[in-house]
């Protein structure tokens, strides 16, 4: 019987894991786990936040939580994740940054098998053989760049927070120097430095980001673009597939992960 996270100490095997629909709301509180979490999105989109980086999961896709880092996770409705939870000693390459990975379709074969093997897995049987090649397709999962880095200065976190939260917003880099009491010139610099990317294309990829959600849940390309900014189809079109290597709709027809943002 699987137990709550909260009632374990140590993990009863290096991997451990469930299935779980989780509302559409974030939790109400920054947390972290002594171990490694991996949320996979077999349906929905996921997003994480830490204090670095909103990372975003849409199916097909899985965010790699490392051992001690605090994050927020928000979920889209309807969203189905799958959670692993790995002991370090048993974690891969992955284990030292917060990251999204592909999910290929034998992995995502793996971690559904997985849920349903027993908590006390007999690990020198078959089970624990197919834990150690669920092990090996995630060291060897690729790495997306579906990420959006944050910045630690407060007058960049003030602005970043405000078009997270409305990233239709058209508001000039130059408008938001003024209202922060700062030259743009010093603005534009201190974005690049902490965030290692200039402001457009920072923006560019929230609202990709953004779009994410409407897509997966089948609202129209044309709605998705104009809710994130876009007064043009054409321009968003263009944009994603500069972003994504795609177009939107084959994004989300694909069984197995396209490649991630360029950096």
């Amino acid at each position: 019987m699987r137990r709550d996270l909260a009632e374990l100490k140590a993990l009863p095997r290096p991997v451990y894991g469930h299935a779980e629909g989780l509302p559409n709301k974030p939790l109400s509180y920054r947390h972290s786990h002594p171990w490694v979490q991996l949320s996979y999105a077999a349906r929905g989109v996921v997003h994480v936040h830490t204090s670095n980086g909103l990372f975003v999961a849409p199916p097909q896709r899985a965010i790699w939580i490392p051992a001690g880092i605090q994050h927020q996770v928000y979920c889209s409705a309807d969203t189905q994740i799958n959670s692993l939870y790995i002991a370090s000693e048993a974690a891969s390459r992955h284990n030292a940054t917060c990251k999204v990975l592909g999910v290929t379709p034998l992995l995502r074969e793996l971690i559904r098998s997985f849920g349903s093997l027993p908590v006390e897995y007999d690990e020198s049987g078959p089970d624990g053989r197919l834990v150690r090649v669920l092990l090996d397709q995630l060291s060897c999962a690729p790495v997306t760049g579906l990420m959006l880095p944050l910045p630690n200065d407060p007058r960049l976190r003030k602005l970043c927070d405000a078009l997270q939260a409305r990233p239709d917003s058209q508001e000039s880099l130059n408008r938001w120097a003024v209202r922060l009491d700062v030259s743009e010139r010093t603005l534009s610099r201190l974005f690049t430095l902490q965030t290692g990317l200039t402001f457009r294309l920072w923006r560019q990829r929230l609202r990709l980001l953004s779009a994410l959600p409407l897509l997966e849940r089948g609202e129209r390309v044309t709605d998705a673009a104009l809710a994130c900014g876009y007064d043009s189809l054409s321009a968003f079109i263009a944009a994603f597939g500069e972003q994504f290597g795609t177009t939107p709709g084959e994004f989300f027809s694909r069984s197995s992960p396209g490649p991630g943002p360029t950096s």
